[in-house]
């Protein structure tokens, strides 16, 4: 292992993070038009008031709610990889500088 060197191309990270944070922006997006055209509301006016209706509204609106927790939960996670991926960007970039002037790289570029 003492062979190999680490590189950690920051243009690279930073891309990636703002990959995972676009799509979580867009799952939530998408959640949001999810939620308008399956919510309660919207499932009552499709199944109108029938007493035969009441447990298939239950029903619907109970999987949608479901439905929108698991959406929630993805694009939450989806941005906090992107926050990390930030975050391991800046740490690694503050490294980098160090490791540099501890070897005289921004004093003179020996």
């Amino acid at each position: 292992m003492a062979d190999k060197e680490s590189y950690v191309d920051h243009g690279e990270l930073m891309k990636l993070a703002r990959s995972f944070e676009q799509h979580s922006y867009d799952l939530e997006k998408t959640l949001r038009k999810f939620t308008a055209e399956t919510g309660e509301e919207a499932i009552s006016d499709g199944f109108g008031v029938l007493t035969e209706s009441e447990e298939v509204t239950s029903a619907y609106v109970e999987y949608s709610e479901d439905v929108a927790s698991a959406m929630k939960a993805i694009y939450t996670h989806l941005d906090g990889i992107g926050a990390a991926l930030k975050q391991v960007t800046t740490n690694t970039e503050t490294n980098d500088q160090g490791v540099g002037e501890l070897f005289g790289k921004n004093h003179g570029g020996k």
